[in-house]
């Protein structure tokens, strides 16, 4: 096991260089940043020297190879349009997406997998139709559309709620929700298509057999067995929810990771735009790594 995890900590190494490349060669390919940062009305002389203090006259493999050598060592550079520590800026906005990622997913959670669980129970039934047909339409549904009724309802014509994120939890509800509705969907399908697999098997069926009680068939077998690709996607949406939801926080103005990626985008921060990826592009590796540790707690079977 030791083994193993060393051996993903090389490749996650390999992989976060191969993106922190990929995304500063991105960032230039979209435009020069020093149109942006300067005003209209710099001269030549202005523009060159600018582009000498910033490291910006030198080849992209050259200012690469600069801003790797530093990361080495934990410098991720100044932003461009701050004039702070890119990574300070980033770890400042992590907090808040982390805490909007864990509170979309338990929702979701404790929504969408007990769903999934009762239409397989009552596969046929009114109640599987409605699970189906909402789940439907939750996948449907765009994020941004339903950020936008969550607001229109409940913060400008119930007046329940603030239309904006912040650090208060009235202000966190609608975000989460709307990153939760869209998963609900998803799990709650996922779980019931695993559920209705794995009953189908020869050993529920032996189980049954027995004698052992509904409840303890569901949940002793069933959902056992069903929990590891459960966990697969959980796993997976945690990873691009710490991500950054872009949508959900740019609509609910949430100071997460994902708002200041965009902006950063927009003004072609290098140094805070590689950071805020690499960061992102760590916690989904983290996260993944975590979901596969997992998988030998929930099915031994796994470790071999």
């Amino acid at each position: 096991m030791v083994g193993y995890i060393l051996r993903r900590i090389l490749f996650s190494l390999f992989a976060l260089v191969g993106v922190a490349f990929i995304t500063f060669i991105a960032v230039f390919a979209s435009g020069d940043p020093v149109a942006l940062l300067l005003p209209p009305e710099a001269n030549e002389a202005q523009i060159q020297e600018f582009r000498m203090q910033m490291g910006l006259d030198q080849p992209l493999p050259i200012q690469f190879a600069v801003f790797a050598g530093k990361a080495v060592q934990g410098d991720f550079g100044r932003s461009l349009r701050h004039d702070l520590p890119a990574m300070a800026l980033v770890l400042e906005r992590l907090p808040a997406t982390m805490l909007l990622a864990f509170t979309a997913v338990i929702f979701a959670s404790a929504i969408g997998i007990p769903l999934g669980i009762l239409a397989a129970a009552k596969k046929g039934s009114w109640i599987d139709d409605i699970v189906v047909t909402l789940s439907t339409l939750g996948l449907a549904a765009p994020t941004f559309w339903i950020g936008t009724m969550l607001i229109v309802v409940f913060a400008v014509e119930l007046r329940w709620l603030p239309p904006s994120g912040g650090d208060s939890w009235d202000r966190l509800i609608m975000p989460a929700a709307t990153l939760a509705l869209g998963f609900i969907a998803v799990l709650a399908r996922f779980t019931r298509s695993g559920m209705l697999d794995v009953l189908s098997r020869e050993y529920i069926t032996t189980a049954r057999a027995k004698g052992l009680p509904a409840r303890a068939v569901m949940f002793g077998h069933a959902l056992r067995n069903t929990l590891i690709p459960i966990v697969t996607l959980l796993g997976l949406e945690m990873g691009q929810l710490l991500g950054g939801a872009v949508v959900t926080e740019n609509v609910f103005a949430w100071p997460g990771i994902g708002r200041l990626v965009v902006s950063s985008v927009a003004s072609r921060d290098v140094p805070l735009v590689v950071a805020s990826v690499l960061v992102t592009s760590a916690l989904f590796i983290v996260v993944n790594l975590i979901v596969d540790l997992l998988y030998s707690v929930i099915n031994p079977m796994v470790r071999q």
